[in-house]
């Protein structure tokens, strides 16, 4: 990356464009390196993400996202799902400090997963840490989008309104307990992200593995780069040419446990993702924008999108915070049985 962060033009920037574009278009995970964010700024991160895990059972669970309709806070082991299963995972999860919509407002359901985040009082430094690091990686983040954009055969600045001046970036710091061959051993199920782009710090342990060509691929921790992947919303923008890759994290074995930070370099919810005009070259590759099960469509709109996840993943956040939304979807569910048992019978 340290090419194009110097000079997009120059020889190196336009090699990272073409490996950047070639790599995301298969097979969609990435290591980056030469990014320029100091080594000490991970090592602070990963530090207080340990000593957030060490804080008492009680101290942890005051925090409890199901305070949140943001969807921030703490989650307890086996109380996220994916694909349905419970994930053997507990994690804190952070996002930009801000402010609830007013209670009443008339506004869609996925404003409210803006909101104040909530922070150990035993650690008064853990916001610094971890906010410093997060404003590094938007710098990351935005380059690299930068450089898709130029691959894509698009202005530079093509997806920078849904980052500046604020976006609504996500943040989880997370736990792998080790598991005994008893317990689940689904650290996280395999699914594919909602966003634009991913980063992964992970520290040494691994189990982080990803479908390429249906075979599962380990990808291990590389020193000093981060592992970057592609969400809904880039697959969406490109019809398919850029797809959102499934992946999955296997519990340690063993005694050991895994700490990673997964950041997802979100968009404003109001962002909006239509099909851009892809170079030729480049649109006989896109194979659709939609994911292959209709049960699971991507939404335009990126809160939109995003929330369908957050209320999979979270059934005792939906239940507390989203149940007017839970019963529209059973109300319209239950109004397509009916309309669909009504054709059969015709």
């Amino acid at each position: 990356m340290s090419g194009f962060l110097t000079d997009p033009a120059s020889a190196e920037g336009v090699r990272f464009i073409e490996d950047l574009r070639n790599a995301c278009h298969s097979p969609g995970f990435v290591y980056l390196s030469g990014h320029g964010v100091p080594k000490a700024i991970n090592d602070d991160l990963m530090t207080v993400a340990g000593q957030f895990f060490s804080l008492t059972e009680a101290e942890r669970r005051a925090l409890a996202i199901e305070n949140s309709a943001a969807f921030r806070g703490y989650t307890i082991l086996g109380e996220e799902r994916t694909n349905g299963r419970s994930d053997w995972r507990d994690q804190l999860d952070i996002g930009p400090e801000q402010s609830a919509p007013e209670p009443g407002a008339t506004v869609p359901a996925w404003h409210r997963l803006r909101g104040p985040n909530q922070w150990p009082p035993s650690l008064p430094n853990m916001a610094g840490v971890v906010l410093r690091w997060m404003d590094a990686l938007d710098h990351i983040g935005l380059t690299a989008l930068r450089a898709l954009a130029l691959g894509l055969g698009q202005p530079i600045d093509h997806f920078d309104d849904g980052f500046v001046p604020e976006s609504d970036v996500h943040l989880k710091i997370i736990r792998y307990p080790a598991v005994d061959g008893v317990q689940n051993s689904q650290g996280v199920g395999l699914h594919h992200d909602s966003g634009l782009l991913s980063f992964i710090l992970q520290d040494s342990v691994g189990g982080l593995q990803v479908q390429i060509n249906g075979e599962m691929v380990d990808a291990p921790p590389v020193h000093g780069a981060y592992i970057m992947n592609l969400g809904e919303m880039l697959q969406t923008a490109t019809s398919g040419y850029l797809r959102a890759t499934p992946h999955r994290v296997v519990s340690p074995p063993g005694e050991s446990e895994r700490l990673s930070i997964a950041y997802f370099f979100n968009p404003r919810f109001e962002s909006v993702f239509s099909p851009i005009d892809l170079p030729d070259e480049l649109a006989k590759d896109a194979v659709g924008g939609q994911n292959a099960n209709p049960d699971d469509p991507v939404h335009a709109i990126f809160g939109e999108n995003n929330l369908k996840i957050r209320l999979r993943a979270h059934p005792n956040v939906a239940e507390r915070h989203y149940a007017d939304v839970l019963a529209a979807q059973a109300a319209e569910q239950a109004g397509s049985s009916t309309a669909a048992s009504r054709d059969e019978t015709n």
